[in-house]
């Protein structure tokens, strides 16, 4: 309305356009698909018995699982191990997790939390992936228009290095778990108890496994070929989308071949997890469009003019990283913040004589902390997902942790503002 001088007519023609658009964008498209598929995975490897067998190990044979903190910080290093891409992160960390909900009570948006601050500030942090190919874009072009001298890879070094927020919510995390610190709404929230009886249902734990590995292997794989050699510069929704179909193909085979379901079990299987998925994917399609009107009202420059009139150096970093995060909680997207943010924070950081590669980081920091809020960020949709959490519970438990993080590196930045 407001794009189009309150025109009713043709307000309603632009938003029409604009889910138009959406649903016809191959990424986007992938990334549903994704999301639908993965409803089929986690329904099959539920009814394959894979989940009760891997429970079965860990608590019996090998009893590394004793109490709800052992299997969280499972779920913990787990998302921080597998560092590749923040989807499949989120998704093998709640699913290796998800079982043990149900053994010791433990509240589905606790799972959803610790997949959350895991997979994007990990991912943020150790950068051979999609985050670190855009951020290397980014800077790469700063560097070409004469705004950075040197070389793009050393400056993305450096500016990681001042990823506050992430080292923070990592550490959060981490004593969130060991010592059972429940704050706000997350000292409120119990064990719902799950209709699917799966878990009783035992067999072989490499039912679970190996489409797991698979999944994990894949999307590896996939980057690599999409990125022409480089990990890099893969595409990251095509690989997730065929590594999800691989995967089901393979699990079609597995579990025929051992007998484990029938063909028709496996096929009614299948539609009931995407069915169970589908409104999730919906959720992604509004998220990406409120995203897009965001940006179309260019409220990340807009803020940007607003903080650079009278700011003071020793704040820059400071004002960096609160509006990098303002603008990614609006758009659900760091990956929008990085685009917007580094031609902005560049140019201010040289205009105020401050630190350029300081004020690099308190974008990546603000990034990561507005998308960690944000309840239309698609890693906060696909941990809830991922957890069998409700959006909106997710996003309430998690807040308070997500600005306790956020205040932290806040003081880093002016404290290294200052030094």
């Amino acid at each position: 309305m407001i794009l189009h001088d309150f025109a009713i007519f043709d307000s309603l023609e632009a938003t029409y356009r604009l889910f138009q658009t959406l649903l016809t964008t191959p990424w986007i498209l992938k990334t549903l698909g994704f999301v639908i598929l993965v409803g089929s995975i986690m329904a099959l490897i539920e009814k394959s018995g894979g989940v009760g067998g891997f429970v079965h190990f860990a608590l019996e044979k090998k009893g590394f699982v004793t109490s709800a903190r052992s299997a969280l910080m499972l779920s913990y290093i787990i998302g921080i191990v597998i560092f590749v891409e923040t989807s499949i992160t989120a998704l093998i960390s709640g699913a290796v997790g998800k079982p043990f909900c149900k053994k010791y009570n433990i509240p589905h948006a606790k799972l959803a939390f610790v997949c959350d601050s895991t997979s994007a500030p990990i991912g943020s942090l150790v950068v051979f992936n999609g985050y670190g190919a855009l951020l290397l874009g980014l800077i790469t072009t700063q560097i070409t228009q004469g705004n950075l001298s040197g070389d793009a890879v050393n400056i993305l070094i450096d500016a990681v290095l001042y990823n506050f927020y992430a080292m923070s919510a990592l550490l959060v995390t981490f004593l969130f778990i060991y010592f059972n610190i429940n704050i706000g709404a997350m000292s409120r929230v119990q064990y719902k108890l799950e209709k699917s009886q799966s878990i009783e249902h035992v067999r072989s734990m490499y039912l679970m496994l190996f489409p797991i590995l698979l999944m994990l292997v894949m999307v590896f794989v996939l980057l690599y070929i999409t990125g022409e050699g480089n990990i890099l510069k893969g595409s990251g929704s095509t690989s997730l989308f065929f590594t999800m179909l691989i995967t089901l193909a393979f699990m079609f085979i597995y579990y025929i071949t051992t007998k484990t379901m029938g063909v028709k079990d496996y096929i009614k299987t299948s539609f009931i997890g995407a069915k169970k998925l589908f409104m999730v994917s919906l959720i992604l399609v509004f998220a990406f469009a409120i995203g897009n009107i965001t940006a179309e009202l260019k409220t990340g420059q807009y803020l940007a003019t607003l903080v650079n009139e009278n700011l003071h150096v020793s704040l820059l970093a400071g004002m960096v990283f609160l509006l990098s995060g303002i603008i990614s909680f609006a758009t659900g997207t760091s990956w929008g913040t990085f685009s917007i943010m580094v031609p902005i924070a560049v140019p201010m950081a040289l205009g105020l004589d401050g630190n350029v590669v300081l004020c690099l980081g308190a974008v990546i920091s603000g990034g990561i902390f507005g998308d960690h809020c944000s309840p239309i960020s698609d890693t906060t949709i696909i941990s809830s997902m991922a957890a069998d959490c409700e959006v909106i519970e997710h996003v309430q438990t998690q807040l308070p942790y997500a600005l306790i993080s956020g205040f932290i590196a806040f003081s880093l930045f002016i404290l290294m503002s200052f030094t």
